[in-house]
């Protein structure tokens, strides 16, 4: 069993005035996920986004990543297109033992990296025995 788990299920505690303004299609970008001692990492490919068009909330154990991609500056009418316009958006349930307070990220060059520490008393640690 995974402790941190893809849930592409629809937040019900948005509206639907919430989610009209949002868009229709997403990317799910490509992830690695990590795990050590200290707790799990998780990496994820977001090329064209800029840290301002980046979201990352927890809200009930869900772990939600968007990002929106920078608008093309160009004036020109594109005559062939591989890179899809589409924003990105994935959601992953946590392990409870994530010390959600704890969370950081960064974004460097297109890849995204979260930190998901475990709490203190997830974290192994050594028993000693009294004489």
């Amino acid at each position: 069993m995974s402790t941190i788990t893809q849930n592409e299920t629809k937040n019900p505690q948005v509206t639907a005035a919430e989610q009209s303004h949002l868009p229709q299609h997403y990317v799910s970008p490509h992830v690695n996920i990590f795990e050590n001692n200290e707790g799990y990492v998780l990496e994820a490919e977001l090329p064209g986004v800029a840290k301002t068009g980046l979201e990352i909330g927890v809200e009930n154990n869900l772990l939600t990543i968007i990002g929106q991609r920078e608008k093309n500056t160009l004036t020109a009418e594109p005559i062939y297109r591989e890179l899809s316009t589409a924003s990105y958006r994935r959601v992953f349930e946590l392990d409870p033992a994530i010390d959600t307070e704890k969370i950081d990220a960064r974004l460097e060059q297109g890849v995204l990296t979260v930190r998901l520490p475990k709490s203190d008393r997830a974290k192994p640690r050594k028993v000693q025995v009294g004489e």
